[in-house]
């Protein structure tokens, strides 16, 4: 209590002064210091996420290391799209560590997290589109990038995808997925070309299969996929933080669902996505920026009602 630490400091003050003292209450008054900093501008996790209305005060914003000056950047700016729920933990080491990551290769970005706050099963591909759509005017190209995978690699490139839509997380390097047309974990896309598939499909609800279907939209919009060259270092090239037994994945397969996942769906992606913004915060993680997206989405339980748990 504040009594305390006020009788603490006259007992202290009230002996014999030396250098060592005066250099312990230096130390103790800065550590207070910056405790009381971080408290009051990082905010509570569980607010800037969407579980509390209590108003919040995010830290200073550090610059990309001066990006906007110099040319060697380049042009191109990129928004990194994680769809995201509940997984805390995961986003802590992804965030910095992509941050870095992307500052060392000189890619202008900004890191976005569109936080499903809704009571209907996650929906990835929604969550993507949502992030097309809310990504603003100052970004040209777009990363669908999953929050459990950390690149290991610095010669994988995240630059600009002029030809066509580059596959990061290629099959022969992803830690898990290798058959030929999975498409999922790091996609890099310009704009133009995700309007011109419209974005994913809305009708995947729950994990999986959201990947396949937007394959099929690349072959359609007639746009050819690249992938990484000259990697050696294999399925090695990406660490994979999720762990299946602490966050098991929603596999079901609820009414049609099971008929219906393998379908195309050529009317549905930017088109008709439902959803709605509850809020926006600008945040910082260990020093690294990040805008959190807490958005709720609907869902026609008449199209797909697959969207509900049960």
């Amino acid at each position: 209590s504040k009594n305390r630490i006020v009788t603490f400091l006259i007992i202290f003050l009230s002996r014999k002064c030396t250098v060592w003292k005066l250099f312990g209450l230096c130390m103790l008054f800065v550590l207070g210091s910056l405790l009381w900093v971080q408290l009051t501008c990082s905010g509570d996790m569980s607010q800037t996420f969407g579980y509390s209305h209590l108003p919040h005060q995010p830290c200073p914003v550090e610059r990309q290391s001066s990006s906007a000056d110099d040319p060697s950047w380049g042009p191109h700016k990129m928004a990194l799209i994680v769809p995201f729920r509940e997984r805390f933990e995961e986003l802590l080491i992804f965030v910095p560590y992509i941050h870095t990551f992307l500052n060392k290769k000189k890619i202008r970005h900004k890191i976005i997290i569109i936080n499903q706050l809704d009571h209907f099963r996650f929906n990835r591909a929604s969550l993507i589109n949502v992030g097309y759509m809310e990504s603003g005017n100052d970004t040209d190209y777009i990363a669908m990038h999953d929050v459990d995978l950390l690149p290991q690699n610095e010669d994988l490139d995240y630059g600009f995808p002029k030809e066509g839509p580059f596959h990061v997380a290629s099959p022969e390097l992803h830690p898990l997925y290798h058959y030929k047309t999975y498409v999922g974990g790091i996609l890099l896309l310009s704009k133009k070309h995700y309007q011109l598939c419209n974005g994913m499909s809305n009708r995947f609800w729950g994990w999986g299969r959201e990947d396949d279907e937007f394959f099929r939209r690349l072959k359609a919009a007639d746009l050819k996929l690249f992938r990484p060259t000259g990697i050696t270092t294999g399925t090695k090239t990406f660490r994979h933080i999720h762990d299946p037994a602490w966050r098991k994945r929603d596999q079901k397969r609820i009414a049609a669902q099971k008929q219906e996942q393998f379908k195309v769906d050529p009317e549905g992606g930017l088109t008709n996505v439902r959803y709605k913004v509850e809020s926006r915060q600008e945040v910082t993680i260990s020093g690294a920026p990040c805008t959190v997206i807490n958005t709720f989405l609907e869902c026609d339980v008449s199209l797909t009602p697959w969207c509900q748990s049960s």
